[in-house]
């Protein structure tokens, strides 16, 4: 079996008493476009810069291709780093900026340049090789920076939130890009972000991190549709939590709330997580009873705040012209789809 293109094996990093990752252990496969996914402080950016080697862990180690990198520095890894901010030189041209890692590793001038056109034309911006970087959109800058990491042809892409910095429209565009042009270059990159919708989109697979540990690791859907803790469910998009009692014939109660047909890991106290486009509304409910407290309209989708005694329900339902609108204040039945839920302990 072939080495994975990076291993991170027991690593744990802090700040005198502030540990930032405790004991994270994982492997990105060779050409695999891993995520890791948190909230701010979750020790995802220390992580990735771990891998970089702007950073030594305090126990554990960081491989590379089967090599060990934890006390080799970053100039020495052949890992390429996109930033957050771009970190563009403005006095330079955009050809000067991309070419500034094959200078600093002395290669010849002959080969810089075609390297930089190859590298320039790979991310759609031959022709703005002569502009400086306040010439270009936010967009076009996160290319140059790309071009530049991609240039020096590392063994790894890394990128901490490049998208950050651009409006919703050209995020979305920009994580296509950098989804289509990782598959065409078979590149393994890990990609560092808060956004759940952006990490679902690109990554084959997705390290979710919370307090300095991997809460859980795997295939966007998987982590979806079967989240390991009520984390990591309300993290990856909206779910509602109820908190009560699971029985051994899977019914599950709580204060004027029930729910039937739940697969039963073990009974006793138990959280039932389920998704808003798994509930269904209605005038009369056979299951629940709710009053509606609060509706949004979002397009595709009309978002339902329902009240169940003390539980407030997220119900999503699809919208089409003339479809059945409920009012603010209106009692509506609800009828949960137990198939789709996950018992959580």
């Amino acid at each position: 079996m072939s080495a994975p293109g990076v291993e991170i094996d027991r690593v744990s990093f802090g700040y005198g008493s502030t540990k930032i990752l405790d004991d994270v252990s994982l492997r990105v496969e060779k050409g695999e476009f891993f995520a890791f996914l948190g909230p701010s402080g979750s020790g995802k950016t220390t992580l990735l810069r771990l891998v970089a080697g702007f950073g030594v862990p305090s126990a554990g180690a960081v491989r590379v291709n089967g090599r060990d990198v934890t006390d080799v520095p970053p100039w020495k890894r052949n890992v390429g780093m996109v930033f957050q901010s771009y970190a563009l030189w403005p006095h330079m041209t955009v050809a000067k900026n991309v070419a500034f890692g094959l200078e600093r590793r002395n290669v010849p001038r002959a080969e810089i340049g075609k390297r930089v056109a190859a590298a320039l034309d790979l991310v759609g911006l031959g022709a703005y090789g002569e502009r400086r970087p306040a010439q270009l959109s936010g967009g076009q800058q996160q290319r140059v920076a790309v071009a530049r990491t991609l240039v020096i042809e590392p063994d790894v892409l890394l990128l901490d939130e490049p998208l950050s910095n651009l409006d919703a429209k050209l995020r979305v565009e920009m994580r296509q890009e950098i989804r289509e042009l990782q598959r065409k270059l078979g590149l393994t990159t890990i990609y560092v972000t808060h956004d759940q919708e952006e990490a679902n989109a690109i990554a084959d697979r997705i390290a979710v991190l919370d307090g300095g540990r991997i809460q859980q690791l795997g295939a966007p859907m998987d982590l979806y549709d079967r989240p390991a803790n009520r984390f990591v469910a309300a993290f990856l998009g909206t779910a509602n939590l109820i908190e009560g009692d699971l029985s051994a014939d899977g019914n599950f109660r709580a204060d004027r709330f029930a729910l039937a047909g739940l697969s039963v890991p073990k009974p006793g106290k138990a959280c039932v997580s389920f998704r808003p486009h798994d509930v269904t509304l209605s005038a009369e409910g056979r299951n629940l009873a709710g009053t509606i407290q609060h509706r949004e309209f979002l397009g595709g989708n009309i978002r339902y705040v329902v009240t169940v005694g003390p539980h407030r329900v997220t119900v999503d339902t699809a919208h089409r012209r003339d479809s059945q609108v409920y009012d603010v204040g209106a009692s509506v039945g609800l009828s949960i789809d137990a198939s789709q839920a996950s018992v959580l302990y």
